[in-house]
């Protein structure tokens, strides 16, 4: 299985750049967000599979993306507090990004091809695709939109297990 560089380069939504290496040792799970989408309401999973696993070493990454359907059409100020005020997320928000195409964020590349989708694509299809990536930073799954956060326990004890 392949492992994400943690040495890639984020922006959190506040402008400030890191690298992955603060999340070593933890599970993460990504996901690209927007926030006027069907699938918008995930953002409460997400947020409840937070403060129940963060405890034990998950951390949730959210990079908002504008590339399916205009659903992620505001500033990173405005998708914040829209997620501040709508869902209480307290887990990580990151400045938005591309996850397809030739400005894909690295991360995204790194995990499309470490978990490719149906078929063996490696595009991300929509809002909401999620990757868990274990505490050694091998890209464990891939979970399509419409796999709800919850859905996702088993998965994210596993990982948290290992």
């Amino acid at each position: 299985m392949a492992r994400i560089d943690l040495a890639t380069q984020i922006t959190d939504i506040n402008g400030n750049t890191h690298d992955l290496t603060q999340y070593e040792g933890r599970v993460m799970l990504v996901v690209n967000t927007a926030s006027r989408c069907g699938f918008t309401p995930q953002y409460d999973g997400l947020e409840a599979l937070w403060k129940q696993y963060e405890e034990e070493g998950l951390v949730i990454l959210a990079f908002p993306c504008d590339q399916f359907g205009h659903q992620e059409p505001g500033s990173d100020e405005e998708i914040a507090e829209y997620c501040r005020v709508n869902h209480g997320v307290s887990f990580p928000l990151h400045a938005k990004i591309e996850v397809n195409g030739a400005q894909a964020h690295p991360l995204f590349e790194q995990l499309k091809g470490a978990q490719p989708g149906l078929l063996n694509t490696q595009a991300v299809k929509w809002n909401f695709t999620k990757f868990l990536v274990g505490r050694d930073g091998t890209v464990l799954r891939r979970f399509a939109p419409n796999q709800t956060p919850e859905a996702l326990k088993d998965a994210i004890e596993g990982a948290l297990a290992a």
